[in-house]
């Protein structure tokens, strides 16, 4: 039952918290505004700070319904082998939801396999601010930025997978 009610709350946080529009702000060559999540595995993450050296790439989702888009974008990126960094960063902006992100993150634990926690980062304090850079007017659709060593946004897409948005993010990445 605390299963079932943990996953309810998840999905109820996570539909309202993308309740407001921002149309976004990416510009390409811009450098990612600075945030701070955590890792599933307990590791306190700076944006893009702590990517700074090497290519990342950046799937964010802001409601519950993002997740599924995501999943399309790490399938594909796996079966074309593509060799970059990548990380998932759930962004959620709901004051409620920074009183029980312990919760929340156990509840993705519990789906995730444990090698993969460290690959994914929670940001709560700065999810609204990673929402107004990227916009999130369709936020059942990730946000995907690749940033170059520096930490400057090199490619952005909103539009939800499809196979030439991920032929197109390929031939970025090179």
């Amino acid at each position: 039952m605390k299963k079932v009610f943990a996953a309810l709350l998840v999905s109820v946080l996570l539909t309202g918290c993308a309740s407001y529009d921002y149309p976004g702000e990416v510009k390409i060559g811009a450098a990612m505004p600075a945030a701070t999540g955590e890792s599933l595995d307990g590791q306190v993450i700076s944006i893009p700070e702590d990517f700074i050296g090497q290519p990342t790439l950046l799937l964010l989702g802001y409601v519950h319904k993002s997740q599924f888009d995501i999943d399309r974008w790490l399938i594909g990126l796996d079966m074309t082998q593509t060799d970059t960094r990548v990380f998932e960063i759930p962004a959620i902006k709901n004051v409620f939801a920074r009183l029980v992100s312990n919760n929340i993150d156990n509840s993705m634990r519990e789906g995730i396999p444990s090698e993969l926690w460290a690959d994914v980062i929670t940001v709560y304090t700065d999810g609204d601010k990673l929402q107004r850079f990227t916009g999130n007017v369709k936020p059942k659709n990730a946000r995907v930025l690749l940033l170059d060593e520096q930490g400057k946004v090199v490619h952005f897409y909103d539009r939800g997978f499809s196979v030439a948005a991920l032929n197109a993010l390929r031939e970025k990445i090179g």
